[in-house]
Parts: C-alpha cells; sequence; structure tokens
C-alpha cells in the first residue's frame, strides 16, 4: 500500500486568513482575484490568467498527487479566496519545504493577510512537521517579493545564475532564501510582534 503523501493536507486558519487545500471548487474567486491589478501579465512571476485559472489548479493538484507539492487556496476574512500558496520542492527524507508558487490579489497585498499567511505555514512546518529548514525563491529582479522575504527575517542563501527560462524567453536568476530550524522562535515572534501592531 502507497503511504501518503507528506506533507498531510491541513486546513490553517488565523484571524485575517485561513489556508485550505486547494480544489477546483476556487476557480470562480480565484479567476477575480487574477484580473484585479491584470497580475497575469507582470513578467517576473506566474500568475495564471482568469481563464488558466482551473488549468493551473489542476497543474498544482496533479503535483500533489506526485509527492512533490501541497497546494493551498489563500482565503480573506471572508472567506473569498484571493490567491494560492503552496509547500513545493517537498524533501519528505530531510524534512525540508519550500514555501513557494505564491500569488495573491492586488487588493490584499501589504496588508497583514500575507504576513499571516506566512507565519501559518511556517508554524506548521516548524512545530507540526519538525522541518529543519523552510526555503523561499523569487527572481532576483523581483524586489517586492525580495523585500517581502527578507522581512520575514528569511536569510539570502545565494543566487542561483541562469537558473530557469521565463515564459516570455528571458533567463531567470532565482535568489533563494532559508530559515532554519534554530531561528524560527526568533522569526516567530517577529512575525507575531508585525501582526500585533496596529495599522
Amino acid at each position: 500500500m502507497t503511504a501518503p503523501p507528506w506533507p498531510p493536507a491541513v486546513t490553517l486558519r488565523g484571524a485575517h486568513a485561513a489556508l485550505e487545500p486547494l480544489s477546483q471548487s476556487h476557480a470562480p474567486d480565484l479567476a477575480a482575484a487574477s484580473a484585479e491589478g491584470d497580475l497575469s501579465t507582470l513578467w517576473y512571476t506566474s500568475v495564471p490568467a482568469p481563464d488558466a485559472v482551473p488549468g493551473e489548479i489542476a497543474r498544482r493538484l496533479a503535483l500533489r498527487e506526485a509527492g512533490s507539492m501541497l497546494p493551498f487556496a489563500v482565503l480573506d476574512a471572508d472567506g473569498r479566496a484571493v490567491g494560492m500558496t503552496t509547500y513545493m520542492n517537498i524533501d519528505a527524507a530531510n524534512r525540508r519545504v519550500e514555501i513557494g508558487s505564491t500569488w495573491i490579489a492586488q487588493s490584499v497585498q501589504r496588508g497583514p493577510l500575507n504576513t499571516e499567511c506566512k507565519l501559518m505555514l511556517l508554524r506548521h512546518a516548524f512545530d507540526g512537521l519538525d522541518c529543519i529548514a523552510v526555503e523561499f525563491r523569487t527572481h532576483r529582479l523581483n524586489h517586492q517579493s525580495r523585500r517581502a522575504i527578507e522581512r520575514l527575517g528569511a536569510t539570502l542563501d545565494g543566487i542561483l545564475r541562469a537558473h530557469s527560462v521565463m515564459a516570455n524567453g528571458t533567463i531567470r536568476d532565482t535568489a533563494v532564501y532559508s530559515i532554519t530550524a534554530p531561528e524560527w522562535p526568533t522569526v516567530r515572534a517577529h512575525l507575531e510582534w508585525q501582526l500585533s501592531r496596529p495599522r
């Protein structure tokens, strides 16, 4: 009998957001979220166009079946799906995951939702799954994403030069960041402090 994929599916809930296992039922909300701000036209990241959302959900669910991804829908406080995120590049033997393939609607960017989602994913990875490290990757030129990762308390491990080919044919240099298990208590305190501040 085949063992179930690791990590097991889970729903995570906070005050500003929730993360639940991605399904095609989220497609209408996610199509609307993608259309907001025309996110699919950003060249340095990968957000599905509204009509491509069902296919992207299917792709992520296939990777779940293969054991390399655990995809989530990002829900706002009203229960509306406003983005996607994942545990990806899963290394069960070494208890490592990457938090990635993340995008959220323009209206919820730069607010508490994304910070809380990252806190929930990191808390589950370190406290629930006993991970030794959690990784983040982004385009070297995606300065908004890099600043957000650095605000979490992640450390730059390095740049993977000429790492991959983008949809527009350009070559991506990938900035790789991580948080290790010994660093987690300090990072957790920092994120909890960020969320407690009045906005």
